[in-house]
């Protein structure tokens, strides 16, 4: 059965409180004019450009993640894992991966019409 994947954006992970401060940083440093309000832990910021970025508070410390968007995420890590990347961790809906090259990204759930225009189709081996 084949399934469907695409990058889905990056992900800003900010150790320490002041999620609002970093969300500003970033929003002036990648030239945005404008950003979502603070979610939970989470801040979207103007995806003008056609990129998705968010600013994320976190416990660990700070890095950028790629997520990759599915509509199978069972399958899409089962892809993965056969590419070499390992499974870290399932969090609520998504799945925290790592590369072979050390590299963590999430496999999370398709959302919005920009999945359907950009992503790829595989097919699972027989």
């Amino acid at each position: 059965m084949a399934h469907r994947s695409c990058l889905a954006g990056f992900i800003i992970d900010c150790e320490g409180d002041d999620l609002a401060g970093a969300a500003d940083f970033w929003t002036a440093a990648l030239g945005d004019r404008e950003r979502r309000e603070q979610q939970g832990p989470y801040v979207v910021l103007d995806d003008e450009a056609g990129l998705h970025v968010e600013v994320q508070r976190v416990t660990h410390p700070s890095r950028v993640h790629l997520d990759i968007a599915t509509d199978d995420i069972t399958a899409e890590v089962r892809r993965l894992e056969r590419l070499g990347a390992r499974q870290v961790a399932a969090v609520r809906t998504w799945v925290v991966m790592e590369a072979p090259t050390g590299h963590r990204f999430c496999v999370v759930e398709a959302e919005g019409p920009a999945f359907a225009a950009h992503a790829r189709t595989w097919d699972e081996p027989a």
